[in-house]
């Protein structure tokens, strides 16, 4: 059963509030660059977008931390988005853009990551069709199959996927009770949430990507996060807290004090 299939123990990294991002930047340019070195195929990461995308962004493209990587090598994907333009100031997309593409034209000091190396949701063409989020989600789906490998599993292995923690305990775009857990494909449509904002409809990843990816890094700091956190990581339903799908012996959990507070770390 989803909610109750055995998961792992996560590897905790307890920091100071101001040093979440940077802390996150060099994990995520870590891994990316030992899976570049294991092998000569592309790479495949899923990012994240809220609270903490835009300072593990701005930490991520300094020279010695992911500035040195082969961004030709690397594709970007998202875990999930809200169901807006990418220059909606809601998009998960839009940091991402901001922050860490260069822009030569300008003199913006990003990184060179190629057009083509980016899989964002395909949210603009189904905005223009007059389609909604399913669509969107199929899409993406779609997209996933072709081009990230899947090996004998029938899942998507991604070398990374980044992680938020929502206050209400929801990761990419699955919230407490959510529908999602039922649905049998790579990627769904999300009604906008009623109790917890930005009120917009989604497309998300299905959480079943999680423990098929090599590495999974959970990422999030202040102390709203700490109760769904704690109930979290001692495991149990994940249609109750979905946090607790990254509960995985792959996964690293980047927290800040506040964050870890109810978290028994004996």
């Amino acid at each position: 059963m989803i909610g109750t299939e055995p998961t792992g123990q996560p590897k905790l990294v307890v920091v100071d509030a101001d040093d979440v991002s940077a802390t996150a930047a060099s994990h995520i340019a870590r891994v990316l660059g030992d899976a570049l070195a294991a092998s000569t195929a592309p790479v495949h990461w899923a990012t994240t977008g809220g609270s903490s995308a835009p300072g593990i962004y701005r930490a991520m493209k300094a020279p010695d931390v992911a500035g040195g990587l082969d961004w030709g090598r690397i594709h970007t994907w998202w875990g999930d988005d809200r169901f807006v333009p990418p220059d909606h100031p809601l998009s998960n997309v839009l940091p991402f853009n901001q922050v860490l593409l260069a822009d030569e034209a300008n003199g913006f000091a990003g990184l060179l990551i190629p057009a083509t190396n980016l899989h964002p949701v395909p949210v603009p063409e189904a905005l223009a069709r007059g389609v909604g989020p399913a669509w969107a989600a199929a899409r993406y789906a779609e997209s996933l199959r072709e081009l990230v490998p899947q090996y004998d599993i029938g899942l998507p292995v991604f070398d990374l996927v980044i992680l938020g923690a929502g206050p209400d305990g929801h990761l990419l775009s699955v919230f407490p009770g959510s529908l999602v857990w039922d649905e049998p494909g790579l990627c769904a449509g999300v009604p906008a949430p009623t109790h917890v904002e930005p009120h917009v409809e989604r497309v998300t990843m299905h959480p079943r990507i999680l423990a098929a990816a090599r590495s999974v890094l959970l990422v999030t700091s202040g102390s709203s996060k700490a109760e769904p956190l704690a109930a979290a990581w001692p495991g149990g339903d994940k249609r109750e807290v979905p946090l607790r799908a990254a509960r995985l012996r792959q996964a690293t959990w980047i927290v800040d004090e506040a964050a870890a507070a109810g978290i028994r770390r004996d």
